[in-house]
């Protein structure tokens, strides 16, 4: 018998968390290799780093920052939140561990914003 039996919507909150948790996931590591990219340029080019890191100071890169950030939360609670489903019983309270771990992440991904403005 299967533990998410009356699950059959892909409207379902949990299965919008999965997604939530799966294109977070690939967001970040499509990141990864350009922030690594961008590391590699204070050993290489320290120059061409500096006009980068100037670049960092808009607008854009801040609320682009204040995304990633986000999706940073929103994949580290959204892994917590299926390591509980995982080793703990199921309960009907899993929409609200999803809804309480999407709240938890924009709340992150707010306060860095807040500071980075």
């Amino acid at each position: 018998m299967s533990m998410a039996k009356g699950i059959s919507s892909r409207a379902h909150p949990l299965w919008l968390a999965y997604i939530l948790h799966r294109v977070s996931g690939l967001a970040l590591a499509v990141f990864l290799p350009a922030h690594f990219w961008v590391l590699a340029m204070a050993m290489t080019d320290p120059a061409r780093l500096d006009g980068f890191l100037a670049l960092t100071e808009t607008g854009i890169v801040k609320l682009a920052e204040f995304g990633l950030v986000f999706l940073l939360a929103v994949h580290m609670f959204g892994g917590v939140r299926l390591m509980a489903l995982e080793w703990l019983p199921w309960s009907p309270s899993q929409k609200t561990l999803a809804a309480g771990a999407l709240a938890v992440s924009f709340l992150v991904a707010m306060l860095f914003f807040m500071k980075a403005v």
